[in-house]
Order: structure tokens, then sequence, then C-alpha cells
């Protein structure tokens, strides 16, 4: 068994010691449901009355002194009527009896200790395996029965679980680098985007500096790509619902739309996504195969009404800002498409130190052939897909594996998963293959032997999201941006009124070959170094007599390694970065 497996069971078994403390702490507390998550476990409980993280150490306690006597875990099946009586009064677990029973699956009680739960199981043989400091108590949120807003709000006991007490601190001391590299704080240090009720939740605001950032990455994207083949094009924000109806998206996502009235009676919405809206600027015209592959490119704003409670930042937004392209091609052109999308990807993030060995893999997510009725389109041509697709991966040297059961319903797809700084795996880049969506707007080409054919769609994003993006690179860089994608990039500091005009020649020189730069000048000279830090410039220069004097400069990097240059040095040293 994986060792992953295996800490999942102790994750779960936690949750159930946690449940068993909190009942003989409480007796009158209704304990719902209890699984694993990522880094530890949580339960859902109903208490007389409220808790907080006050209370979490005096739970903890009794789940370390509950722990040595939970030397085995029992189970058994029991029929409805016996679970039904068991849990009399928790209306919660009735409920998930009846859900149980009604889908024909067994019954099952697992005890351990003095405790009983209704489970399916998942559990370690013996608890008191489990060191005592491999685990803690996290904290205490609400949350609804069933995740339903119209059902009753419970209490949860979040706790986080490692195998051993080191990978426990490790993740503690993880998570609080993580809460100051957070890009909410850091943005608003940095200057780079803000909210505004007047405007509203989910709905950035960028400043001219963060506005410069996600430029320079659309530029960076555009500028790689061209030699590929891509063309812009622009679509409007809205469209009739009429367009998702076709698209299949409205039966789907209709919920999720913002919908906007008129003076007509057509219905329109804001557009959540550009495909449909691609599709149509392909249907413009007769298209033939010698026109294939037809490449468009868009960054553009998409909207979707995503609840308050799930906006998080830049990470979940309501104005989503898509890094978005469409191929469309024969089948027997996806291969060397899709290869250019990898090269695209690989050039990128290669760029931003992501594309190494160990820090990523690729998800190639194929059919799950169990479950044939959730796809659509040939057999045949998923068969090629999916194999092209592989042969991509292959031949690039990609480090992928199949995962069956994850391909959309309209064709398989690579997802690329990077690891940033912190070493938390954030999936960005995709191509996707897609033989649905032509078919349901009736894409025609005219083929080599003069019959109309029907294209191959590839859906790709390099960046995805801009808004998510920026969010998991403040992260990363924790504010300090490479040299290419920082605003600031160098920050000249005179050290008197003095030294000003020298400083100015110094910043004209540097703007004269596009390179970003600017006089800090006012405060106290301390201040002004100590400006340029706060801000993450990756150089700053400071000037006094003896660099007027020499004709040079003494420029000093974030890591604090300082040289001295002459100015045309420094310029040529800053482009070959660039």
């Amino acid at each position: 068994m994986q060792n992953t497996d295996i800490l999942a069971q102790k994750r779960h078994s936690l949750a159930h010691l946690l449940a068993a403390a909190v009942l003989e702490l409480y007796p009158d507390t209704l304990p719902t449901i209890g699984p694993a998550v990522d880094n530890g476990f949580y339960y859902d409980f109903q208490f007389s009355s409220p808790i907080g993280d006050k209370d979490l150490e005096k739970i903890e306690k009794k789940m370390k002194a509950l722990l040595p006597t939970w030397t085995s875990f029992s189970h058994r099946e029991v029929p409805k009527k016996e679970a039904e009586i068991l849990y009399t009064s928790n209306p919660f677990k009735l409920e998930l009896i009846k859900e149980i029973s009604d889908k024909g699956e067994a019954i099952t009680l697992y005890t351990s200790g003095k405790f009983t739960d209704l489970c399916r199981g998942g559990h370690v043989e013996n608890m008191s395996e489990i060191p005592a400091d491999s685990f803690r108590l996290d904290r205490v949120a609400g949350a609804y029965w069933r995740r339903d807003e119209n059902n009753p709000m419970l209490t949860r006991i979040y706790g986080i679980a490692f195998d051993t007490k080191e990978e426990l601190e490790k993740y503690l001391a993880d998570r609080i680098e993580a809460e100051k590299r957070d890009h909410r704080k850091l943005g608003k240090e940095l200057g780079l985007f803000t909210f505004s009720d007047l405007v509203g939740p989910g709905l950035p605001l960028f400043t001219p500096k963060g506005t410069l950032i996600r430029n320079l990455i659309t530029e960076k994207i555009q500028s790689i790509q061209a030699e590929y083949g891509y063309e812009q094009v622009t679509i409007p924000h809205i469209t009739k619902k009429d367009l998702y109806v076709t698209s299949g998206h409205w039966d789907k996502f209709s919920d999720d739309l913002f919908h906007v009235k008129g003076m007509s009676d057509t219905e329109f919405v804001m557009k959540p996504m550009n495909c449909p809206h691609h599709t149509q600027i392909f249907d413009s015209e007769q298209r033939s195969y010698r026109d294939l592959p037809i490449r468009f490119a868009e960054t553009t704003m998409v909207y979707r009404d995503e609840q308050a409670g799930e906006l998080l930042g830049l990470a979940r937004v309501r104005s989503i800002t898509q890094d978005d392209g469409h191929v469309f091609c024969t089948i027997d052109q996806v291969e060397q498409e899709v290869t250019n999308i990898v090269k695209v990807i690989k050039e990128f993030y290669g760029l931003l130190g992501m594309f190494e060995e160990g820090k990523y893999w690729v998800s190639l997510s194929v059919r799950d052939l169990s479950t044939p009725d959730k796809y659509l389109g040939i057999e045949a041509n998923w068969v090629k897909a999916e194999t092209m697709l592989e042969n991509v991966a292959k031949a690039e040297g990609l480090n992928y594996k199949r995962v069956e059961g994850e391909a959309a319903f309209y064709g398989p797809k690579i997802d690329f998963m990077f690891q940033d700084s912190l070493g938390r795996e954030r999936q960005l880049a995709t191509a996707q293959l897609d033989f649905v969506m032509p078919e349901r707007f009736g894409l025609k080409y005219t083929s080599h032997e003069g019959k109309f054919e029907t294209p191959v769609m590839i859906h790709r994003a390099i960046a995805g999201s801009l808004e998510r993006f920026m969010a998991i690179m403040i992260e990363h860089f924790a504010g300090a941006f490479p040299l290419w994608l920082s605003p600031l990039q160098v920050a000249v500091i005179p050290v008197a009124e003095a030294h000003e005009e020298y400083a100015g020649d110094v910043v004209k020189a540097l703007k004269a070959k596009m390179i970003r730069a600017k006089i800090l000048t006012g405060d106290s000279l301390g201040k002004r170094i100590r400006s340029a830090k706060s801000d993450r410039a990756p150089y700053f220069v400071v000037i006094g007599d003896k660099e007027i004097a020499d004709k040079n400069i003494t420029i000093e990097n974030r890591e604090g390694t300082k040289n001295v240059l002459t100015v045309e040095e420094f310029v040529n040293k800053l482009t070959e970065e660039i």
C-alpha cells in the first residue's frame, strides 16, 4: 500500500478519535461526518452550546489521553433498523443511513476504544502506533450540513496530521511562510491591486504596477507563441444565451452566469468562456484543408457569478482574464499543434524557473473505459487522440502519467502541474482536445477529396486565469519577481541633491534601453534604500561623490551582492539578463 494511502487512513482514524474526545467532553453533541483531507482531517458536529478555538487545547488533550487505549478497530455490518435505533436521536446519521440503504450498500459500524461510528472504513489497524506529537487540532469553522446553505450550520473542527513530529513541524513552518507570502497581503504592500465595496466583491482593480505585470505576462506569451502562427482576435463581453444553448454550456452553467437585461426581449449574458465565440469566427467564411490549422488567441475577461464565500483575493474572482487560445485543425494535425503548445509552455515556465525536473508533472487525462456513457464522440477519434497526446508527452520528454477518468467529456487533455517555492502543487497550463463543440456548431472545412469534414478544436491556456496566475506568482516569488517581470527594475538613489543630475543621466541611459528605472528622492537616504528594498526592486544604485568622480555606479541586488560598474556595463548586463 502507498504511504499516502496509509497516511490518509491515519488521518481518517484521527477524525474518529476527535469525535470520541468531543463526545466525552460534550456528551449531548451530535456527530455527523469526519473524513481525511489534505494535510489532516476534520469532523462536523452540532453542539448544544458554541465552542471556539480556545476549546481546542482541551479537546486535543483528551484525544491524546484516549490514544493509547485505541489498540484496534473492529467493524460489523448491521441491518438498517439496528442502525436507526442506535442513532435515533441523530437526524444527520439517520439521513446517511437512509442514503446508504437506498443505494443498496452495506451499513457498517466501526469501533475503537469505547467509540462506535457509522463509517465505510479505511483506518489503521492500531491507533496507538500513531505518535501523539504527529498531530494537532488547528481551528474551528462553520460548515453547512452537506454543503447546502438551506441545511443547519454545523461546527467543523480541523486537525493537522503527518507521519512524524518533524513533518508536522515542517508543515507548520511552511504555513507561517505561506502567510507571509499571502498574495492579498503582498499585493496591498506592493500596490498591485485593490478591491472596492462600490465595485463589488470578486472584482479586482489593478493599479499601474499591477497592470504592467499583467501586460508583461501577456506580451511574453504572445511573443513566444507568435512563431507558431497564432493570430489575435477580439470578441464582445456579452452574448445571446442561444450561443451557450448551442455549445451545451447553458444546461450546465446557466445558474453561474451574470444575466444582462437590455431594452429588447432578447436574453443576454456576460460571457463565462470564449470558445463558443471563437467557433463563430471560424464559421464566418468557408474553410479549406489548405487553411488549417487556424489558430486564434485572445486575452480577455470572462465573468462567473461565484459564491461570495468562495472568493479569495485574486485566486478566486468573478472577473477572470483568460489567456485563451483555440486551434482548429484536422485530426492528423493534432500531434504537431499540441507539440507547439508544449514548446510554448516549456519556454514560458522556463523563464520563471518552474520547468525543472522534480518541480512539475503532467497529467495525461484520459477516459475511464468502465464508464463510456460519460464521453461523447467517436471511439476511433478517442483512441487516436489519447495515443497522440501520449506520443507528444514522450517525444517532448515530459514527466507524465496517465490519469484515467480525468478527461473532459469532449476529449482527452494534458494538464501541467507545477510546484511553487513552498512545494504546493498548482495546476496552470493545459491543452484539451474537443470533438464535440465543432459538431454542435456544424463547423466544416473542405477536405482534399472535396468533402465536408468537421475540424478538431484544441483549447489551450498557458497562464490560464491571469488573476490566479498573478496570485500564484506573487506567493511563489514572495513579491520579488524576476527582472523581466518586475514593475520597477532599478531604483536609482542619489545620496544628496548634488548627485541628482548624474542620477538622472543614469536613469536616462537605462530607459533608453527600455529598462524600468526611477530616481528616489525626498526622504532620508536610509528611508529611500528601505523603500527600494520593500518594493522588491531587483537592483538599486546608490550615487555619491565617488561614483560621480569615477564615472561609474555602485549597484546592489536583492541578495545584497554589491558591484561597481560603468553605466554602459550595467546597461549591457541588464539587457542580457532580461
